[in-house]
């Protein structure tokens, strides 16, 4: 009787052994065999999700296939505490295991935002309002010049307060940079006079081989008392960065009473127009040497330059009758 017994927990335990380690060989080929989904996936986990609400969204999204396999493993394998939150793509046919990987190491997704050079404040922050992924409000519009424009990296769940944090913080470090390496005897008395300086200059050309040219106007006017008349801060002060005017400027427009309005107070305007990029702010800081006061459209989205009001008149008259044959 004892040794029949004894045969009969020999085999029951063989059994158990047998059935344990196939069960384990065929959770492992799950565990490590491709995945089903034929497309990338994007998922975006939270914190305070556990484990379990986890397998749930990653088989609900086709990530992985087995819940109880994905769940098992995390408990047996002593991960499932180290998971990772946030925003993360799985490649088409991502093997449970290599989910695990991507969860473990962080590997959240890289979105972008691009903030285009010469944009106001007011646009900017319209600009972050509308980018999906970001979150919370932005309550305080920033001062206009305060944003360096570029392309910025975040990930999901990031605050659009700091974005504008960044932006700004990477403004007043470029611009101390390029200030403190800026041409002797510029009549600019600070950084804050060459950022609204550069702003006018990114308002006035798109071309960026031109920046120095306009900048050298704007400071040979400046140097002799003479008034900027620039038609962006005109608009400028008709529309406060809200949006484009929409219509071309009326002779009405450079009478207006504004603090902006160039064309009827001498020196800088009291801020600056628009964020001004780096080609802008290095152009007023070092501007292109010469004796030319006056510019004018070229009609081939550039501008011709004059040293004499005489000259500057030639080229206006040129600018007119291109302009006329543009608009028939």
């Amino acid at each position: 009787m004892t040794r029949r017994l004894f045969k009969f927990i020999f085999t029951l335990v063989l059994l158990i052994l047998v059935l344990a380690g196939g069960v384990l060989g065929w959770g492992y080929a799950q565990f490590t065999k491709p995945g089903r989904q034929v497309f990338d996936q994007t998922v975006v986990l939270t914190k305070g999700q556990g484990l379990k609400e986890i397998a749930a969204q990653l088989a609900k999204s086709g990530v992985i296939s087995n819940q109880l396999v994905f769940r098992v493993s995390g408990r047996f394998g002593g991960w499932s505490r180290e998971l990772k939150y946030g925003e993360f793509r799985f490649p088409a046919g991502t093997s449970m295991h290599d989910v695990v990987a991507i969860l473990l190491k962080g590997i959240t997704v890289v979105r972008r935002v691009t903030i285009p050079e010469g944009l106001s404040t007011v646009r900017v922050v319209k600009i972050l309002r509308l980018t999906e992924g970001l979150l919370g409000d932005i309550e305080q519009i920033p001062g206009e010049g305060t944003l360096f424009p570029d392309t910025y990296n975040f990930s999901y769940g990031d605050e659009r307060v700091t974005i504008l944090q960044r932006m700004a913080a990477r403004m007043d470090k470029i611009t101390a940079k390029l200030w403190t390496a800026r041409e002797k005897k510029l009549p600019l008395a600070t950084i804050r006079d060459a950022v609204i300086l550069a702003s006018i200059v990114e308002k006035e050309t798109s071309l960026r081989e031109e920046r120095a040219h306009v900048a050298g106007v704007f400071i040979n006017r400046l140097r002799r008392g003479m008034r900027l008349q620039s038609d962006p801060t005109v608009v400028y002060g008709l529309t406060r960065g809200a949006g484009p005017l929409g219509r071309p400027l009326r002779r009405a427009d450079l009478e207006q009473d504004t603090p902006f309005n160039t064309y009827q107070l001498p020196g800088l305007p009291p801020a600056p127009i628009t964020n001004p990029g780096l080609a802008a702010l290095r152009a007023v800081l070092h501007p292109k040497a010469g004796k030319d006061l006056y510019f004018v459209a070229d009609g081939n989205g550039g501008h011709v330059f004059a040293a004499t009001f005489a000259e500057h008149k030639r080229n206006v008259k040129r600018w007119r009758h291109i302009k006329a044959k543009q608009d028939k």
